[in-house]
């Protein structure tokens, strides 16, 4: 959920989706769907990060479905090296391992500041924690 210090600042204009908002949508997730709509209705630009396209699929015809919502979006984000150090630095920390949620958090800090949909809002959170500008809204 989204601290008050949050909620007091001006909203993202990036929807940046994580691998359980990616899978959620896959399985064509009612709240998932939903959340996608409004961003849609708003114009909210959404991204995939390349990381989390590693993380869901595999190559095979079960990536079908994953497949589509990537199609979908249309935008799946480059990773770079200044991502890859805003990463590092949040695990520290956060004194996490978790490398894939980093780089995701990393991906919205690095866009100024984004809304994060994800199926994992504690690891995100915690991660986020000392960005304002990134929001986590839970599945």
């Amino acid at each position: 959920m989204a601290s008050a210090r949050r909620e007091a600042r001006q909203t993202p204009h990036l929807l940046v989706l994580d691998s359980g908002a990616v899978i959620a949508l896959a399985r064509r997730d009612t709240k998932a769907r939903a959340f996608l709509a409004r961003a849609n209705e708003l114009r909210i630009p959404v991204e995939v990060p390349v990381v989390v396209v590693a993380e869901t699929v595999r190559g095979g015809p079960r990536d079908a479905p994953v497949n589509w919502v990537l199609k979908a979006i249309g935008s799946v984000a480059e990773a770079r090296e200044k991502h890859g150090r805003t990463a590092g630095a949040l695990l520290g920390l956060a004194r996490s391992a978790n490398t894939v949620d980093a780089l995701v958090v990393a991906h919205a800090v690095e866009a100024g500041g984004a809304q994060i949909l994800t199926g994992d809002p504690d690891d995100l959170e915690r991660l986020a924690a000392p960005h304002p500008e990134v929001w986590i809204h839970p599945l």
